[in-house]
């Protein structure tokens, strides 16, 4: 095991859920050690999303207490055992990605990625890794779990497999947001879409993942990136992103407008960002012939949407749902993508707060109250200290 040459120290502070629908709280907690074929991250920051909020508020089945934060940057401070021929060193900036797969499963063999039945089956299901525990306990030792690398801390192990390295270059706070909301509107765009140069393109839900997927649909060619949304702060900041069009579907019939915009015939994709069955509806009802929809956002519990069955089929559309990206490879891409210029991540970032205010900003989240991604800044300190 290869470790900096500054001393770990024994205990962190974490942003501890202790039970659904209760605050976080800021515990003093055992800091966490890698095992084979992890890492130790010096967590720079890590953003909040939306999909924390249906963990926090019970409405997807997950154990407490446990420490959130999916997505991450930081400096790598020591190796697991396993970790020679990883490219990872002690010392490098680095992203995590939610999605973290174990690489050896048949998915992960075929390149799914996404589809890593390790990764749902001991974390999202226990909030384990793959030996089958948590790196996370109190100050007693009672087990904490670890929703993907429990990045709200000041430490947090991750998976070989679910970490690149970061070019100095990039915000090192800004770039936590590179492993999910980033690579998750990447996977949608590249994988999920499979989008064409001259495709035309709507995207309902404008906040981070949304944000993103209109930047990658931009930049790979759509002629119409048009952006639904009832926030008109978002949209401006959607049509600063690359946005050929906004739509405010709170004054205005969503359908109606992208009919209106593509002369009568639909978007060749729509992209549904946030889990609602109601926007999982509309999107459908943006589709041109043989038109994709892609669903990207999580919905709270086990919801279910209308789809118009004999539309579907004369029509020849399709749905394709897309969680995440193929992380070991679309992770150094989105990463690459940043680091050119080509994703404007930054602008994105629209908050930056301490770790002491990560519940009340997730409050703020549950209302709308953030336009793009919030992050957690592991440097600030609450006004009072």
């Amino acid at each position: 095991m290869t470790t900096i040459t500054n001393p770990i120290p024994d205990t962190m502070r974490a942003a501890v859920l202790t039970a659904p629908g209760e605050p976080l709280q800021i515990q003093e907690i055992r800091t966490p050690r890698p095992k084979s074929r992890e890492v130790l991250v010096k967590v720079t920051a890590c953003g909040l999303c939306h999909s924390d909020l249906h963990v926090i508020h019970g409405s997807i089945a997950f154990p407490t207490p446990a420490v959130l934060g999916h997505e991450v940057s930081g400096v790598i401070v020591e190796m697991g055992a396993d970790t020679q021929h990883s490219g990872l060193e002690v010392g490098q900036q680095v992203c995590g990605a939610f999605l973290m797969p174990c690489g050896q499963c048949p998915d992960c063999a075929r390149g799914r990625d996404d589809l890593c039945a390790p990764f749902f089956t001991f974390n999202r299901l226990k909030g384990q890794l793959f030996d089958g525990t948590s790196r996370l306990a109190d100050l007693d030792g009672n087990v904490i779990a670890q929703y993907s690398m429990g990045g709200l801390a000041e430490y947090c192990v991750i998976p070989v497999t679910a970490v690149t390295p970061a070019p100095e270059s990039l915000d090192p706070v800004a770039s936590s947001i590179l492993g999910c909301a980033a690579m998750t509107g990447y996977g949608a765009v590249r994988h999920g879409a499979d989008l064409q140069y001259g495709e035309t393109v709507a995207v309902i839900g404008a906040g981070g993942v949304g944000s993103n997927i209109i930047q990658i649909a931009a930049e790979l060619g759509a002629a119409k990136v048009i952006a639904i949304d009832i926030d008109d702060t978002k949209l401006v900041a959607a049509a600063r992103l690359g946005a050929t069009d906004t739509v405010n579907s709170r004054s205005r019939n969503a359908a109606e407008a992208v009919l209106e915009i593509t002369r009568g015939r639909g978007v060749d994709v729509a992209f549904e960002a946030l889990g609602i069955p109601a926007t999982f509806e509309q999107a459908l009802e943006l589709l041109a012939d043989g038109g994709r929809m892609v669903p990207i956002g999580l919905a709270a519990g086990a919801q279910t949407a209308a789809v118009p069955i004999n539309r579907l089929v004369r029509r020849g559309q399709t749905i394709h749902g897309s969680y995440g990206a193929r992380t070991r490879v679309d992770l150094p891409s989105v990463v690459d993508l940043a680091a050119r210029g080509v994703i404007d991540y930054t602008s994105v970032v629209s908050l930056r707060v301490p770790l002491e205010e990560a519940g009340a900003t997730y409050a703020l989240l549950q209302t709308g109250g953030v336009a793009g991604r919030a992050v957690v800044d592991m440097s600030l300190r609450p006004a009072a200290e």
